[in-house]
């Protein structure tokens, strides 16, 4: 027959109970590692700090490509040899029958000359021209005000046919130079001249 077990301590009662503690708290702390490895909802801040790197990205990408300059079915620019390249700036257009800055048509030509009520007292200011020029330089000293990288360069490209009469264009490089506009580029073709 065997002996009933002898009561502990009060020392071995009270190292039982600090054994207990520790595994207790132990199993706690492994719980709350286990809770935290846990996802229990999704964080997109590391996705959407990522798409806004791509954006900048694209966006300087596209900022900074070459300009693009639309040029009418009825304008034959001149050829030329030149290498450089057209910045984007103000484009004025000149037709056989219309001025139009950017796309838009400001002046209607008759016969490849202003008519007299587009022209102010002067005879070389432009009406239409210098209403639309002086939007666009007021568009640009905004932007420029706003945006350090992008100065008011007082630039301007002229796309023309080659049959405009110089009378004209001087015309409207004197309207273009009256908007502060005193940087001139014509925009050619380029390729070999013979």
């Amino acid at each position: 027959m065997s002996e009933p077990a002898a009561p502990p301590t009060p020392a071995e009662a009270d190292q039982l109970a600090r054994m207990r503690y520790r595994r207790a708290l132990a199993r706690k702390k492994r719980k709350e590692r286990e809770a935290a490895s846990e996802v229990r909802e999704l964080n997109i801040t590391a996705m959407m700090d990522m798409m806004t790197i791509i954006l900048v990205f694209l966006l300087k990408s596209f900022a900074s490509s070459s300009a693009s300059i639309t040029a009418s079915d009825d304008v034959r620019p001149p050829i030329s040899s030149t290498r450089a390249t057209p910045k984007d700036t103000v484009a004025v257009t000149i037709t056989a029958s219309h001025i139009m800055v950017g796309e838009r048509k400001v002046v209607q030509l008759t016969n490849q000359a202003i008519p007299e009520a587009q022209l102010a007292p002067d005879k070389r200011l432009i009406l239409g021209l210098d209403e639309q020029l002086k939007k666009e330089v007021k568009k640009l000293k905004y932007i420029a005000e706003r945006n350090p990288t992008a100065p008011f360069s007082h630039e301007l490209s002229i796309i023309a046919d080659k049959a405009v009469p110089y009378d004209l264009l001087v015309s409207v490089l004197y309207t273009a130079g009256q908007n502060e506009l005193e940087n001139y580029r014509f925009i050619v073709l380029q390729g070999n001249p013979e």
